[in-house]
């Protein structure tokens, strides 16, 4: 089963009845299909456990496994569940005789080594089949992913039943089309958060409203199944969807979601592989990818440390990467335009020189930036280049034998530590992390202010981190996956990571969090702690919370990395996420309080943060004693 891409639909055909494995595998490779989805046990073979007549029945259990090869079994198989096995019956009889065939079928599915395997939820309680699979899966050595078929929205002889037997969905906070996503959230809990446990939504003729269907987006949903009865006929009698159809279509395409195609053919002058054409007909007209995308492809959900650029030097690479950054630069060499403008008048271009110093030069765009700057404007300056990275300084010296000559000073220095031997009228640096003030440019700033003139001015002048509250199962999966052996076992919740958020929902508007000005006026320190209320409008679950930030370069000249107003083409920065040990359960209603603080001291940086409401959390990261930033 190969993932689907932006090249082709990854997708499967279910059957319910295979007579013939090795000729229905072949029809649905022919019909263009990647994968056949299907039951490993004849449905209609009920096994009464410990009972005749299957305990004195003769025979094999099911067919041979000789009947593919091992390499089919694995990438063009994908297992069901027989329909009426019912771990969870009230029916004790039933429910012994459900635990017993489902163990059978869920060894012999593992036996064959089908890379995924689909198990349906059809009601509120599940929790003995949790149980159940979480015990198959912490036993043997298996690798089966489990497709916990799941209704979008439950259909109507499901819904009596379940209300009047499930306290959580009898209260008024539930709404109808939320009830199925309750169902998929207690079970997952149940089987805490295994990251075997997938998701694969069974998309109706109906769909549910914007804000539930992005709370489902914010899944681990690795298939999505599509009856036949959902397409509806276009002129030439081919299958089609509705454009809120087609819309979920694109949106689980950038999911790299498998589609299940299911049911009988409806549009018999057709063949049943045109249901499939239409799937692929949708993915080749979907948006392209904009310039942020295309940079951040295959970087989707992937865990980075944050950079410490004043503790550590960074790496050429590192450097270069950056420095392809369309438009951060631009803006730059904008806003040093406007400054210089404002700061020399027309009469004094050519007597007027305005001392220009780059705090953290790196390899030099910033440099190159004000020169390109100074030439539009018809301006004067001299620029200090200052680096502390030594390996770095050996291309700004270069840059300055080549090209710059007497009109840069290059400074092998730590700004802080730097003696100037002049007042700067301008100050340019791009310190900026990915929360604004995480790689310690208020300290930096600070420490380089003593040689700014009175009248002058920094750029940029003003940043302000955001936080909004998120869900994600798959980031608190990732985080949960990055515990380390020599470390407390929960360290990894208790620092950021910086990370392209993709498989994620927002639960409400990002709000600001810190803002430093520069220069700072002395009144108030690098300390920092802001309380957050954040009002979520459904039944969810909070896992942590995203950070974002945007800066004022110089009056009306921006940059910006939180989501409304992103700087368009500009990926220099990816968020920022600091997760959560406990994911939080969170009501329609309900106010979710953040609580974030900024501490220092002579040596170090560090975040603390907690939820108070609807519950409180433990204050993750305390005294810095998972992570701090150097000074």
């Amino acid at each position: 089963m190969s993932g689907g891409g932006g090249s082709r639909v990854s997708s499967g055909r279910e059957m319910n009845s295979v007579p013939d494995i090795g000729e229905s595998l072949g029809a649905a490779g022919r019909q263009g299909f990647d994968f056949l989805c299907m039951p490993i046990f004849n449905p209609r073979f009920k096994r009464e456990f410990g009972e005749s007549p299957a305990k004195d029945r003769p025979g094999a259990l099911t067919r041979s496994d000789l009947l593919l090869s091992g390499r089919d079994w694995n990438t063009l198989i994908v297992g069901k569940l027989s329909p009426w096995i019912q771990a969870d019956s009230e029916d004790e009889q039933v429910r012994t005789n459900s635990e017993e065939a489902l163990m059978q079928e869920l060894n012999f599915a593992a036996y064959l080594g089908v890379p995924a395997f689909l198990i349906p939820l059809r009601q509120s309680n599940n929790s003995n089949l949790a149980r159940l699979l979480l015990n198959h899966l912490l036993t043997g050595h298996h690798s089966t992913v489990f497709w916990i078929r799941v209704p979008l929205i439950s259909s109507e002889d499901m819904r009596d039943d379940i209300v009047e037997n499930d306290p959580v969905l009898r209260s008024e906070d539930c709404s109808e089309e939320e009830k199925t996503w309750l169902w998929w959230h207690h079970f997952r809990s149940l089987c805490d958060y295994n990251k075997r446990i997938a998701l694969a939504l069974d998309v109706g003729a109906d769909l549910p409203s914007d804000s539930v269907i992005d709370r489902w987006l914010g899944e681990p949903i690795k298939a999505a199944v599509l009856p036949t009865s959902i397409f509806l006929t276009n002129k030439k009698g081919f299958p089609v969807l509705s454009k809120m159809h087609q819309n979920l279509i694109y949106r689980l395409f950038k999911l790299e979601v498998q589609f299940v195609i299911t049911g009988s053919n409806r549009h018999s002058q057709k063949e049943y592989r045109s249901y499939l054409q239409y799937l692929e007909y949708l993915n080749h007209h979907r948006p392209p990818p904009n310039s942020y995308e295309t940079f951040a492809k295959g970087y989707e959900d992937y865990l980075q440390c944050p950079l410490q650029p004043l503790m550590d030097n960074l790496e050429s690479q590192t450097y270069e990467i950056f420095e392809k950054d369309p438009i951060k630069y631009s803006q730059y060499q904008q806003a040093v335009y406007k400054c210089l403008l404002d700061r020399v008048p027309e009469e004094e271009k050519d007597t007027n020189v305005q001392v220009l110093m780059v705090l953290g030069a790196g390899r030099g765009p910033l440099v190159n930036a004000s020169l390109r700057a100074a030439r539009q404007s018809d301006r004067r300056i001299s620029v200090f280049a200052v680096e502390k990275n030594i390996n770095a300084v050996v291309t700004l010296q270069n840059w300055k034998y080549e090209e710059w000559g007497d009109q840069v000073t290059v400074v092998s220095c730590d700004m802080r530590d730097w003696k100037a031997p002049v007042k700067a009228d301008i100050i340019v640096s791009e310190l900026l992390g990915s929360f604004g003030d995480n790689e310690l440019s208020p300290e930096c700033l600070d420490g380089a202010q003593r040689f700014l003139k009175d009248d002058g001015v920094s750029i940029p002048s003003e940043y302000t981190s955001f936080l909004a509250p998120i869900s994600s199962s798959k980031l608190y999966n990732e985080v949960r996956a990055c515990r380390e052996k020599d470390r407390d076992p929960e360290a990894q919740f208790e620092m950021p990571y910086v990370v392209r958020l993709h498989n994620f929902h927002q639960l409400d508007d990002p709000q600001p969090c810190f803002t430093f000005i520069h220069p700072n006026d002395g009144k108030s320190g690098n300390s920092r702690y802001k309380t957050m209320d954040f009002k979520v409008n459904l039944n969810t679950v909070l896992h942590g919370f995203a950070g974002y930030f945007e800066t004022i370069l110089y009056k009306n000249v921006t940059l910006s990395i939180r989501p409304e107003n992103h700087s368009p083409g500009m990926y220099s920065w990816f968020p920022i996420l600091f997760p959560l040990k406990q994911p939080i359960s969170v009501k329609a209603g309900e106010t979710v309080c953040a609580r974030f603080w900024r501490c220092t001291n002579a040596k170090k940086v560090w975040y603390e943060w907690a939820v108070t409401a609807p519950e409180c959390s433990a204050i993750h990261n305390p005294i810095g004693r998972s992570y701090t930033i150097g000074l």
